[in-house]
Order: C-alpha cells, then structure tokens, then sequence
C-alpha cells in the first residue's frame, strides 16, 4: 500500500483576472478550485496513473470537508485526522500580468492530533510506501519529518521524502528510500552553484553518503537525474512541450517515480515515469493523466532513439 502524508493541505483557488490593478474592483476571467498540497498531489496523480494509495494529514472545518469530497471525486483514499480548532487553509493564487500568491494559515493542530497520525503510521506494514511531502506548518515540531522515520526505522517501509534544506538532511540517517531535491535545492544544501548534470551526479552522491538509498534530482526544463543505491546512474533531458502550469510538477515526477518502480522493479523504468510525468503534468492545466504520461513517454523514446 502506498501512503501519502500532507501536514497542510489546502483548496487552491485559482483566479484570471486580465489587467489586476490594486485599489479598485477586479473581476475574474476564469476560476477553478483544486485540492492542494504536495502529498495530496502525489496520490492525485498516482490514482490518475491506475494506482491506488491513500492520503494522510490533518483537515479542519469546511474547507477540510471540501477538500475531502473534491479527492472523493478522485477516488483517491482519505484517512484524515480532524482538527478542532481552525480551518483548512486556502491559498489563492492569481494569474494576471504577473502571478501572485496569498496562502493561507491552517487550523491548530495539536499534541493530540499527533498522536493520532502516528496511530495511523503504526499499522504501515513492511515494504509499503509513505511519502512525505512539503513544509511542516509553524505549529508542528520542525523535527517531524525525522521524528516520523525515526518511529518508524526498522520496519522495512520505503519512505520517500520530498522537502528542502533541514527537513531533508535531518532524515538522512534514517535512510530514506528516495529523496528528491531540484538542482537549486541541492546546491543550496552544500553551498554551491550547480550548473550541470554532472555536478548533480556529484552531490546527489554525497547524499547518499550521509545516508539516502536513492536520489532523484529535477532540473526543470534542463531535465533530471538519479543516482541509485546500486550505482546506477542514470541522465535525461526534459521531453519538450509547451509550459502550461509548473505546480505540481516535481509532485508529480515523485508520483512517476514510485509508480513506475512499483509496477517493474527497475529504476530506469521508475526514473523515465518520474521525467515524463512530471513533464506531463507541466504541459497540462491539471495534473497528469496516464494517456498524458504514455504519450509522452512513446514520444520522448522514439525522440532518443
């Protein structure tokens, strides 16, 4: 079973307004809502791809209800903790002369509300997937990413982590079975400027020493590597379309990723999943279907060959 966890998850309002101007009235030329946060954008994708996970985190409120009917009509799985105090945050993001975003706060998850999630990671059992995924809201410890692998160490569960900076060096001696950091994120770790392919390779390896098995790095329209916890290494360039909407994008090459590893045992196979769906959700207005996915990957293969 693969599990998702999203601390903050959010409606995403997304709003067209042509010409925005502060100060006065503005109307919108187009609006959707969408539910948000990287984890829940992992599961999305997985069930688009045919593969069945569920969603963890913390709802409150009647945005929490909304947000739960909305991967209800998914059909993604929900196992969310219910918060008191609060409200499900929203985030609006505005698409005009140029984008801006106001995201909201989130409900007061407490102690308690803790508990209960670890309640829910002890029934994992070996070789299931959890995917941890975004930024831990202020009123969480910043250590629970680590504190999470570190309850669950010994179990044989293949935890992927997806964060930045100190979220994602403090898991490393837990060994993580994939870390995916993009190429601005990795160099910010080590503080350096990283320019190519190769310094990725470089660095990506100097993870592992501190303990990831694998790392998966997005360059964005430069492409992605991986380097695997049996010395594979493995380079691609992007698959080339046109730029519709980056968000959700490295969600989605997590979500390939761990599909396609799941489906063959093979990390080139899971690396070209990850690339081309990842691409295919940024050549999309939604996140990515799997038609979406094997088109392009028919496409990129025959490009390369």
């Amino acid at each position: 079973m693969i599990y998702t966890v999203t601390f903050n998850p959010s409606l995403d309002y997304i709003v067209d307004v042509t010409d925005f101007k502060t100060g006065v009235v503005n109307r919108t030329t187009g609006e959707k809502i969408f539910a948000g946060g990287k984890g829940i954008n992992v599961s999305m994708v997985l069930k688009n791809l045919g593969m069945s996970n569920t969603s963890l985190g913390f709802t409150a409120g009647f945005t929490g209800n909304e947000i739960k009917r909305l991967l209800g009509e998914k059909g993604v799985n929900t196992d969310f903790i219910e918060v008191e105090d609060g409200i499900s945050r929203i985030n609006v993001k505005l698409r005009s002369n140029e984008e801006s975003e106001i995201n909201g706060q989130g409900p007061a998850i407490t102690e308690d509300n803790i508990k209960k999630l670890y309640e829910k990671l002890d029934c994992l059992k070996e070789s299931d997937v959890l995917v941890l995924a975004g930024s831990i809201p202020d009123v969480m410890p910043s250590s629970m990413y680590m504190d999470i692998m570190k309850h669950l160490e010994g179990r044989g569960i293949n935890i992927v982590v997806d964060a930045t900076r100190n979220l994602l060096t403090n898991v490393l001696p837990y060994k993580p079975f994939l870390i995916k950091p993009n190429n601005h994120e990795l160099g910010e770790i080590f503080g350096v400027e990283i320019t190519d392919k190769d310094d990725v390779i470089k660095y990506a390896k100097k993870l592992q020493e501190q303990g990831a098995r694998n790392v998966l790095v997005s360059m964005a329209g430069d492409g992605a590597v991986l380097v695997t916890e049996d010395g594979q290494e493995f380079k691609a360039n992007a698959p080339k379309g046109k730029l519709k909407n980056s968000v959700g994008a490295g969600d989605s090459m997590v979500a390939g990723f761990v599909y396609g590893y799941l489906k063959s045992n093979d990390y080139k196979q899971a690396f070209i999943y990850g690339v081309c769906t990842g691409s295919a959700s940024a050549f999309s207005e939604e996140l990515a279907t799997k038609p979406e996915v094997e088109a392009l990957i028919d496409k990129w293969e025959n490009a390369s060959n």
